[in-house]
């Protein structure tokens, strides 16, 4: 029966076997659920292109944003060194002032 099975083996008119017909039919699940996960992750790539999109159109709106905040964050400390400039002259000018009253 072996030797059988062999020669028709060899001329490939042989019916396959239950592990043979299981086998291909899980193959053709495996290679459709490759098909499945492979649409899947095509949608995910255009999904993360159109996120992309949207994020690199946001990207002038960020730096006017960012320069307005460097642009609050140094006034303070210009501010800061004027109002001790200013401070300094409003000294002296009173301390003049003083003098010239105690003369």
């Amino acid at each position: 029966m072996a030797a059988n099975q062999r020669s028709t083996s060899a001329t490939g008119t042989r019916e396959k076997t239950y592990f043979e017909q299981q086998r291909e039919a899980l193959i053709g699940e495996v290679a459709m659920s490759f098909e499945h996960v492979l649409a899947n992750i095509n949608k995910l790539n255009r999904s993360l292109e159109a996120v992309i999109a949207v994020g690199n159109e946001f990207s002038s709106v960020e730096a006017l944003w960012s320069q307005f905040e460097n642009v609050m964050a140094k006034e303070p400390e210009e501010g800061g060194g004027k109002s001790e400039a200013a401070e300094s002259e409003n000294g002296r000018e009173e301390g003049a002032r003083s003098e010239e009253a105690e003369r």
